[in-house]
């Protein structure tokens, strides 16, 4: 089972990123990747909470899409809004906010961001086998 892919569209509103990681979750268990399922759940919910805070009146929907990949696991966030870029930001210890991009980073093995026409795709890498787990 070497490519899969699974795109599903989410209007942008708050109870959008519960069903994102429900999603995730029942997608990478029908799959058998459980060994990747909370950081995936984290990374898919933290990327769709940064589309939903920042990209409203921008478009109805978002996208996230699941791609099984030569040994990869990709997530893709994909949105309309074109304006502005997320950048990995350093908040202040008593920041209430702005550690989403961090979690991303420390939990794949590599993630960006990649414009389309119109709005943005960001997107995490998560290796389908990672030292230390089985």
């Amino acid at each position: 089972m070497s490519g899969r892919t699974c795109i599903k569209r989410f209007r942008v509103r708050a109870d959008s990123i519960s069903a994102v990681r429900l999603h995730v979750r029942l997608t990478l268990t029908d799959w058998k990747l459980g060994g990747l399922i909370e950081d995936a759940v984290l990374i898919a919910g933290e990327l769709a909470t940064n589309t939903v805070r920042h990209t409203k009146g921008t478009g109805d929907y978002f996208e996230l899409a699941l791609r099984r990949r030569n040994g990869i696991l990709v997530l893709e966030v994909a949105d309309s809004y074109q304006w502005r870029m997320p950048e990995l930001q350093k908040p202040a210890p008593d920041a209430p906010s702005g550690r989403g991009l961090l979690l991303v980073d420390a939990l794949s093995e590599n993630w960006g961001v990649r414009p389309r026409d119109p709005g943005k795709t960001v997107w995490a890498h998560l290796p389908l086998h990672r030292t230390g787990q089985p």
